[in-house]
């Protein structure tokens, strides 16, 4: 399940992406949009700043702006970067691996087998989603 957090991320990245205007967009602009508390966007974009998805400007036109190609951004990342791993349990995750303590053998186990292939099916999937395609998925809702 997507914490708000991811969802909140995602939805601010998807209003800089559909923004048509070519100046930074200001915070409050999107937390009214998408009701997010003004404070947590801010620490959500300030993240996103630091990944190197966002750009900033201060003062007068201030506010954020995409660094990226909505295309180039893909939605795997995003998760893992506010939900944390993508696998359903800790001894399937490429990037958070944990060995489970009430497994034996994982090589043995069912379970971790039918994990490994949920992870890699929805892995396939959002490493071939982007943004771009959540900003096109609303935009033929639109139509």
């Amino acid at each position: 399940m997507l914490s708000k957090k991811t969802k909140y991320a995602i939805h601010a990245l998807t209003y800089l992406a559909k923004s048509s205007r070519q100046t930074p967009v200001i915070i409050r602009e999107i937390a009214q949009e998408y009701c997010i508390p003004q404070k947590f966007l801010e620490s959500i974009l300030l993240e996103l700043k630091k990944a190197g998805f966002l750009g900033s400007k201060i003062g007068k036109g201030g506010g954020y702006y995409l660094t990226k190609d909505p295309k180039k951004i893909k939605m795997a990342h995003i998760l893992r970067m506010f939900n944390g791993p993508i696998a359903l349990l800790p001894c399937v995750s490429l990037n958070y691996y944990e060995s489970c303590a009430e497994c034996v053998d994982e090589k043995q186990c069912g379970l971790h087998k039918m994990a490994l292939e949920v992870r890699d099916a929805a892995l396939k999937i959002l490493l071939n989603k982007s943004l771009g395609d959540i900003v096109a998925f609303e935009e033929l809702e639109s139509c």
